[in-house]
C-alpha cells in the first residue's frame, strides 16, 4: 500500500510542477508578443504556410458580430459572410459555409494520428482551418472552422468602396 500512496503522491507533485511550467511558459511567451512587433506576421505565416493554428478563444474573430464579409487575409478572395458565422464554442470563428463553394479547396489531413478535412482558400492556396460535420443541422451540418489570423473583416458599410458590394445580398441575409 505504501508503494500506491508514494507514487501517487509523486505523481501530484510532478503534475503541479507541470502545470506551474505550463503557466509560466504561456505567461512568458505573451509577454514576448507584446515586445514583438512582427509577432503576428509571423504567426500569420506559420498558420497560412505550415498549417499551424492559433489559440482558442485568444483570436481576433472568435467572437466577433458584426455584420459584414471575411476574406483571405492576403489575397483579399471572398470567403465568408457574417450571416454564415455562428458560435460553436469552439474559441475559433466558425461558419457553416463559404461565401462560395469555390472559394476553398478542401483537402484530407491525417497529421497527429487524426483525420481530418483542411480548408485552404482557392486562389491562395493559404491553410485557413478544417471543416468538420458538427455544425448546425439547419444549415447543412457543416462547421467550417476559421483561423483569425488567415482572414481579414470587411465591415458591411465599407464592402462597396473596397470593392465587394456584389456580396452585400448574402450580408444582408438573402440566400
Amino acid at each position: 500500500m505504501k508503494p500506491i500512496t508514494l507514487a501517487l503522491a509523486a505523481a501530484l507533485a510532478l503534475t503541479g510542477v507541470s502545470v506551474y511550467a505550463f503557466a509560466q511558459t504561456r505567461s512568458n511567451a505573451a509577454e514576448r508578443v507584446q515586445r514583438d512587433p512582427n509577432a503576428f506576421e509571423r504567426l500569420r505565416n506559420w498558420v497560412m504556410d505550415q498549417g499551424g493554428t492559433e489559440r482558442a478563444f485568444a483570436n481576433q474573430y472568435w467572437d466577433h458580430h458584426e455584420t459584414g464579409l471575411y476574406v483571405e487575409a492576403r489575397t483579399g478572395e471572398a470567403l465568408f459572410v457574417s450571416t454564415a458565422k455562428f458560435d460553436s464554442g469552439s474559441g475559433w470563428p466558425s461558419f457553416t459555409q463559404p461565401v462560395d463553394p469555390n472559394a476553398v479547396t478542401l483537402h484530407e489531413d491525417n497529421a497527429f494520428g487524426m483525420r481530418r478535412i483542411e480548408v485552404r482558400s482557392a486562389h491562395g492556396g493559404a491553410h485557413l482551418g478544417h471543416v468538420f460535420d458538427d455544425g448546425p443541422r439547419a444549415s447543412g451540418g457543416q462547421r467550417f472552422c476559421i483561423n483569425s489570423c488567415a482572414i481579414r473583416f470587411i465591415p458591411r458599410a465599407r464592402m462597396e468602396a473596397e470593392g465587394y458590394g456584389r456580396y452585400l445580398p448574402l450580408v444582408d441575409g438573402a440566400n
